[in-house]
């Protein structure tokens, strides 16, 4: 397969120039023979929302969600929104797209609430974690601050997932002498998750300022031995493309029997161990 992932810089709180941004790099997307293209977190509505959260929001069968939908009839589309639910609980979302429906549905489990974060006060979380099955192969969502939970990634590699999309808005944090630290922690992240589960790993992350926030870029695309196949710039609007062998994940667990040797069910008799010894059971 051939993906591409758009680094963008969405506008904030505004929804009809996010879908014409959409349509833009999409097109581009296709032009250069992308089979499926991923946009980061929340790339139809911009981050820093506070109470522009109410504005922006969408239901999963509002006319705004078809429209975004009908940009998949020719390349499977990967984005993030803010979803109203059936109980007006708001999530940050992230919709996996294809020939003009919804294949998936991931609300983002961890919204973020330290430093400079303060995701809880606007938005619900989410509550499963799920595989679903694509041309592609099995494909697990993760939306930024849930990758930073190995369980779930361990869940969706249980669940079979061959390839893990992580879109993100993650800032310019922390300067050290070798770069930003921030992007040297999420390099060290994906690797691990690609290499122990064996899965290719799309991170696409935005670029831009909101708010006095400066948003990092580095999208990279990691095959399932763990090494850097395409990496984009810090700071710079690119559509990052990077061509993916159907072979590598077979080849990666046939060399390394992680998950063959994986015993599910000692994890979950320990972990039920461990929450009764805590008082939680």
């Amino acid at each position: 397969m051939r993906v591409a992932l758009a680094q963008i810089k969405p506008q904030l709180g505004q929804w009809s120039e996010n879908l014409d941004l959409h349509r833009q790099w999409i097109a581009q997307a296709k032009v250069q023979g992308a089979q499926l293209v991923v946009f980061p977190e929340l790339a139809m509505t911009g981050y820093t929302l506070k109470d522009l959260v109410d504005e922006v929001a969408i239901s999963l069968s509002s006319e705004a969600f078809a429209s975004l939908a009908a940009l998949s009839m020719e390349i499977d589309v990967v984005t993030s929104f803010v979803e109203e639910s059936n109980h007006h609980v708001r999530y940050i979302s992230t919709a996996y797209l294809s020939k003009g429906r919804l294949v998936h549905c991931h609300r983002k489990i961890y919204p973020v609430t330290y430093g400079m974060f303060d995701e809880m006060r606007y938005f619900g979380k989410g509550d499963q974690v799920r595989t679903h099955a694509t041309d592609f192969g099995e494909v697990g969502l993760l939306v930024c601050e849930d990758a930073w939970h190995p369980a779930l990634g361990y869940l969706l590699s249980q669940q079979g997932a061959e390839l893990l999309i992580v879109p993100s808005c993650s800032p310019l944090r922390g300067v050290t002498a070798e770069g930003w630290k921030s992007i040297q922690t999420w390099e060290h992240l994906l690797i691990a998750d690609a290499t122990l589960f064996g899965c290719w790993v799309f991170f696409c992350n935005r670029v831009g300022y909101e708010d006095g926030v400066g948003f990092a870029g580095r999208s990279m695309v990691i095959d399932p031995f763990g090494e850097i196949v395409s990496a984009a710039p810090v700071g710079e609007e690119t559509l990052l493309l990077a061509e993916c062998d159907d072979t590598a994940v077979h080849r990666a667990r046939l060399g390394a029997q992680m998950l063959r040797d994986e015993d599910a069910y000692l994890v979950l008799r320990e972990l039920q161990a461990t929450l009764a010894r805590r008082g939680e059971l």
